[in-house]
């Protein structure tokens, strides 16, 4: 490798794209083509790197299987940020394994990264761990290690979690200082914030406030019961009962949780479960029936009690009753979670990372757009969705919550 390609990768290795460009902007040799692809992805041109590195792929010779491999790994990362989530997963464990194989243990390490990450925003949460169990951070460099810290932060946030994550963070950051990237400095303090802001709200005897993360985590580790309108299920530190299937009963508990100690009439039940604005003798009927599946769903946790105007929940073991709402909550919020966190989303990456279909989150997205509240930039398969995010909120508890299917 000459001079200026070593150069060029020390700077882009030190978060310097602009001075790697110097040095090999005029080149269309492989290795420089694959530097150049990293440096635009560097500096935000995520169309023209993932050219580039392509480009490079095709130029390296059959006998530089490692060089290959380097170029799938780099455009697997490029897709990431991009949140081009359909990437084939394949592609990138046979490049790792070449990797492994040729020993360069630091990009196979980075392969295994991607493909963590790439899981934990789809959230496959499980598969994400078991993958990261697999590496040990402790002999890679500095902003490996970092990475390593991120991704633990991040499931550990996703799992309420919040003194792992606060540690693993706080890890992240030395391991930063050491690598001296200015941007993986930024995307750690990001991450941070997530922990400093409003992450839910409480919502106990009519009143409401706002929850930090790891007061959620106090919070279902309690003795109140709790309708947890973020993951759509009733629980109390023992028990979970889901409600996610039955949008009816969900809605039912959480307008008794709402009004708890005090009861909720017939006619606002009828309202808030079936959305009708006058209650006739048929939906008396149905919320009869309605309210009696509720009472099975969740005997192992509380009661509903008739009353003269209409039903009471009545609590086993827990003295309080409380309802965790999302701290942002209006239609199609699923999805502006995702866009929240500033990256462009194509509308397939949203639809598997919602678990929904394409044609669901388009229809989404198009009222969203109408509503100055998405912006989209290309056409056809090109084109990426964004929006500003939520000013002082985080969006960590928007996330698992899935889009009705359609």
């Amino acid at each position: 490798m000459d001079s200026l390609i070593t150069a060029a990768a020390r700077a882009l290795a030190a978060g310097d794209p602009l001075g790697a460009l110097n040095r090999i902007a005029l080149r269309d040799d492989a290795p420089a083509l694959a530097l150049r692809g990293i440096a635009m992805a560097q500096l935000g041109d995520l169309a023209r790197a993932k050219t580039l590195v392509r480009s490079a792929a095709r130029a390296f010779g059959p006998k530089e299987a490692m060089a290959r491999a380097r170029c799938i790994v780099a455009e697997a990362e490029i897709a990431l940020v991009s949140r081009d989530l359909g990437w084939p997963a394949k592609a990138l464990d046979a490049a790792r394994v070449t990797l492994e194989e040729h020993g360069d243990k630091v990009n196979a390490a980075h392969a295994r990264y991607l493909e963590v990450r790439r899981l934990l925003l789809i959230g496959r949460l499980d598969e994400a761990e078991r993958k990261l169990a697999e590496l040990d951070p402790a002999p890679l460099p500095p902003a490996l290690r970092a990475a390593h810290e991120l991704v633990v932060a991040g499931i550990a946030m996703r799992r309420l979690r919040t003194k792992t994550a606060r540690a693993a963070l706080a890890r992240a950051e030395r391991a930063a200082r050491h690598a001296a990237i200015p941007a993986l400095a930024a995307e750690i303090e990001s991450a941070s914030l997530v922990l400093n802001t409003p992450a839910a709200r409480l919502i106990a005897r009519g009143k409401a406030r706002p929850l930090l993360l790891e007061e959620v985590e106090a919070l279902l580790a309690s003795k109140a019961l709790v309708v947890d309108a973020c993951r759509h299920v009733v629980r109390d530190a023992r028990t979970v009962i889901s409600l996610a299937r039955r949008p009816v009963l969900f809605a039912l508990a959480r307008a008794l949780g709402e009004a708890w100690p005090k009861d909720v009439s017939r006619g606002t039940l009828v309202a808030r479960a079936f959305r009708a604005k006058h209650a006739d003798e048929s939906h008396r009927a149905r919320l009869r029936v309605e309210v009696g599946r509720l009472r099975r769903m969740l005997r192992t946790l509380a009661g509903v009690s008739a009353t003269s105007q209409g039903f009471a929940l009545v609590p086993h073991r827990a003295r309080e009753v409380v309802v965790l709402a999302r701290a942002v909550e209006e239609e199609h919020a699923a999805v502006l979670a995702f866009l929240a966190d500033g990256e462009s989303w194509s509308s397939s990456a949203l639809a598997l990372a919602l678990g929904a279909s394409q044609r669901t989150v388009q229809r989404a997205l198009d009222q969203l757009a109408a509503a100055g509240k998405a912006q989209s930039y290309g056409r056809g398969r090109a084109r990426r969705w964004m929006t500003p995010p939520v000013p002082g909120f985080t969006t960590t508890l928007l996330l698992p919550a899935p889009l009705p299917s359609g």
